[in-house]
């Protein structure tokens, strides 16, 4: 039996395909899920016996593909990982073509890659579930994720105030905003003007807040972003693709740093009541080339590693969100 009955079938490009409810009833399924895979179960128990899942990645990924990979294994699918030389698209045959092709042999597809239009294609024309596992627009699996760990941290989301600090434009901080407004959670997104999120934008998240009992804001300044803060997420200052922005992103985000200093300003830590996001990988220690040279960038290291960082939580928590993705809408 279907879990969420209104979405099998259907596609995922970005939190607004969901209702409110809908994405709510996902986080429950993912927490059901995530404690049956915690407890012995027989393969009896498995939801997706006989499906055939592609994961099609133009973007390198660590998270996004091993997470779906053991959540398909888990519910008895298959999924069949196909990298940007092993696809096609736009040089030797065109998206829907590709797209038509992998919707006779798999029931369903996670895309990561650029351009979120490779993905409304898929969509359009493949005739199966299609799953958004990243594009330039939009990260809906991962917001899926990361609310579950607020959750699992809180026991509760409505009434919560999110604090993502950074580029407030890329893909994760859009989505993040959406999804808080969607689930009742106050958001603020602390930015450099340049790197603000639309206005068009920050209205359809405030009028999804506004169903919901929440606000939404954009902030400049970082000590008054994040006072009353239970959660603080930073993401890197130049996402994959944008490397020759990453002098520009430098100067502009350096006094946006998540540090000790900033943790202390929410007024929750002495009380337990703030938790630290990041959706991974993060520029914390001198452990990659380039922290070697430059030091922690959007987070230092001793918030990184504190007892009151979820980010490890928040990577498993991939794996049953996207495996909540699949059984909703193919089972």
């Amino acid at each position: 039996m279907n879990p969420i009955p209104s979405l099998r079938g259907r596609s995922l490009l970005t939190l607004s395909d969901l209702t409110d409810g809908e994405l709510l009833a996902m986080l429950d399924l993912a927490e059901k899920l995530r404690q049956k895979k915690h407890k012995d179960f027989s393969s009896e128990q498995q939801l997706l016996r006989g499906k055939n899942i592609a994961l099609v990645f133009e973007k390198a990924s660590t998270r996004t593909r091993c997470a779906a990979t053991v959540a398909a294994a888990d519910e008895g699918a298959h999924a069949e990982y196909l990298g940007k030389s092993d696809i096609h698209f736009g040089r030797k045959e065109s998206v829907a073509d590709s797209a038509r092709v992998l919707g006779r042999m798999f029931h369903g597809i996670l895309f990561r890659g650029f351009a979120h239009a490779t993905v409304r294609q898929l969509a359009k024309c493949a005739g199966v579930p299609v799953w958004n596992g990243l594009t330039d627009d939009a990260h809906p699996t991962q917001i899926l994720a990361d609310l579950q760990t607020i959750r699992q941290s809180f026991g509760t989301l409505a009434g919560l105030k999110v604090v993502y600090i950074g580029d407030g434009r890329n893909n994760v901080s859009l989505s993040l905003m959406g999804g808080c407004a969607k689930a009742g959670v106050n958001v603020v997104i602390c930015c450099p003007p340049e790197l603000a999120p639309s206005d068009l934008q920050v209205e359809a998240a405030r009028a999804d807040a506004a169903r919901n009992d929440c606000q939404v804001s954009v902030v400049e300044e970082p000590a008054q972003a994040v006072q009353g803060a239970n959660v603080l997420y930073t993401d890197v200052w130049a996402s994959m693709g944008e490397e020759s922005q990453f002098l520009e992103r430098l100067r502009l985000l350096k006094p946006y740093q998540v540090n000790m200093d900033l943790v202390r300003r929410t007024g929750n830590l002495e009380a337990g009541r703030v938790i630290f996001l990041h959706c991974l990988p993060a520029f914390h220690n001198r452990d990659t080339e380039v922290t070697r040279e430059l030091g922690a960038l959007e987070v230092t290291d001793d918030v990184f590693e504190a007892p009151f960082t979820k980010v490890f939580d928040q990577a498993e928590n991939r794996m049953h969100t996207i495996k909540a993705v699949f059984v909703a809408t193919l089972v």
